[in-house]
């Protein structure tokens, strides 16, 4: 399996954290140092918690559980979806519903709703008036919008991959809630200690978010192996099964620089005055 190397990260600004003046204190073991006013991420730690979250996400993935990749922030949303696409999982890209996944069972009712509007729409419409069938059409196109990722979900997922843990809190929560293992990158304004598998890296940054999800996409590629879309779909094990009662009865960077480091390979001050930029926006 092919493995991300720090220079790759490197290149695409994995290692820039937000000011120093917006750090979350407990996301110092993932510092390596700062410059200008920003905190530098360490990338060897960044490949090492990748590397944990994707042995997790491999063993979940060949008990024949799904995951869900979660990005609504702009910078994921194309990223995310394109991942999940990838490796034939399920995303949400638009803005999380609340009680996607601790609600489930309305989720799935709403779905099933899409679904008959768009299977029966011509057998349906038939019989009705023009302003019926307008009110019904744009039901649909909101249902749709709604639930375009996780239309086929048929059971909770078995676990959760997000971009930017501040942005996603409520889907993690509920999450955490059902005790669905989250994986995500955060940045470091964020604390980790709420994430079963953090990945420290720049979370605004489009490309590290592409080379992060899209080795979590292969990691989930190789998992599978000989094993079918149809029989990661049906995934249905008794540990499914007590999450999803569980949610019915909720609704009713670089390697630790030195001085040295920092001199042989120095941070460009425009470039960090580009990063302060994107982070206060």
């Amino acid at each position: 399996m092919y493995q991300l190397q720090v220079e790759q990260l490197l290149k695409a600004g994995a290692h820039f954290g937000h000011p120093t003046s917006k750090w979350n204190p407990n996301f110092k073991p993932y510092i390596a140092t700062k410059k200008n006013g920003i905190h530098i991420i360490d990338l060897e730690e960044t490949l090492r918690e990748l590397n944990k979250a994707e042995r997790e996400i491999t063993r979940l993935v060949k008990k024949g559980g799904n995951i869900l990749f979660v990005g609504t922030k702009k910078q994921a949303q194309d990223v995310v979806q394109e991942a999940s696409d990838k490796c034939s999982m399920y995303y949400v890209v638009e803005r999380w519903l609340g009680g996607t996944l601790t609600n489930f069972a309305t989720i799935k009712k709403s779905i099933r709703r899409l679904t008959m509007l768009e299977k029966d729409a011509g057998e349906l419409y038939s019989s009705l008036t023009k302003k019926e069938v307008n009110k019904l059409e744009r039901e649909r196109i909101k249902l749709a919008d709604l639930h375009r990722g996780i239309k086929d979900m048929k059971h909770l997922p078995a676990g959760l991959v997000f971009v930017d843990g501040i942005f996603e809190s409520t889907a993690i929560k509920e999450a955490q809630r059902l005790g669905i293992p989250t994986f995500g990158i955060i940045d470091s304004n964020t604390d980790p200690t709420g994430i079963d598998f953090p990945i420290p890296a720049n979370d605004d940054s489009i490309r590290t978010i592409q080379l992060i999800m899209d080795s979590i996409a292969n990691a989930i590629l190789d998992a599978r192996g000989g094993v079918n879309d149809s029989a990661a779909e049906s995934y249905s094990s008794d540990e499914s099964e007590s999450t999803e009662e569980t949610a019915e009865a909720i609704d009713s960077t670089e390697q630790n620089e030195t001085e040295d480091a920092n001199e042989s390979e120095p941070v460009v001050e425009e470039e960090l005055e580009e990063v302060i930029e994107e982070k206060e926006e």
